[in-house]
């Protein structure tokens, strides 16, 4: 009886810690919250083409490159009633479950 005891008990605590792992190794996989990129580009309009990883010179006119970053994209619920729910990632509406959508620049 005693031994069927101890096995019993070493079986949860094997499920426990197999539970643990998974829960810990899968929460490890989660991205942190993403940086906005950097990027550069030629201050001249007409060369707004012109995008580069890395500051330097524009190759079209020789001019400083000038840092941008990339306005995060934000989510929101498609229905209009709901259009104060923002999120900086997709998922569903707290309100009506629908699922969000990226906001166009009029709606920020």
């Amino acid at each position: 009886m005693k031994d069927r005891v101890q096995k019993h008990l070493v079986i949860i605590f094997t499920l426990l810690c197999g539970t643990f792992l998974v829960f810990s190794l899968s929460s490890a996989d989660d991205p942190s919250p993403q940086k906005e990129s950097v990027y550069y580009t030629c201050p001249m309009t007409e060369h707004a083409d012109v995008v580069m990883d890395k500051p330097g010179k524009c190759p079209k006119c020789g001019m400083e490159l000038v840092k941008k970053e990339a306005a995060a994209t934000k989510y929101t619920c498609p229905m209009k009633e709901h259009a104060d729910v923002v999120s900086d990632k997709p998922g569903k509406c707290p309100k009506c479950g629908m699922n969000l959508v990226p906001m166009n620049e009029e709606r920020r």
